[in-house]
């Protein structure tokens, strides 16, 4: 199943919004492949998490999935990454930075 929903954010779209689509179905395939590195699946992942699409709204867990993608050179999740970090609180940050540091250190 997929499932368009419009994003306020940055992009050639109407009243600056962007059209994001995650593949809910294939969101446990992100999961095994995030596993593997794979910045398209962690990026994936964010998108899944800052949209709701398969998954309650997580700016948190967003936020960790954009800057796993980011370090393995996803410039769009940079975007992103900066986009929900505006709509987040420092201590929201933090945790997000704590968890991906700790998804790295059980990936590794």
């Amino acid at each position: 199943m997929r499932i368009l929903r419009w994003k306020k954010g940055f992009g050639p779209y109407p009243r600056g919004r962007v059209m994001v689509c995650v593949d809910v179905d294939a969101l446990s395939q992100y999961e095994t492949d995030a596993k593997q590195g794979r910045a398209d699946a962690l990026y994936n992942l964010g998108l899944a998490y800052s949209t709701g699409q398969g998954v309650s709204v997580d700016y948190v867990a967003a936020h960790k999935w954009f800057n796993l993608a980011a370090l393995k050179g996803s410039e769009i999740a940079k975007s992103w990454r900066a986009q929900i970090s505006s709509e987040m609180n420092s201590n929201q940050i933090a945790e997000a930075q704590r968890l991906a540091r700790e998804w790295l250190s059980i990936i590794r």
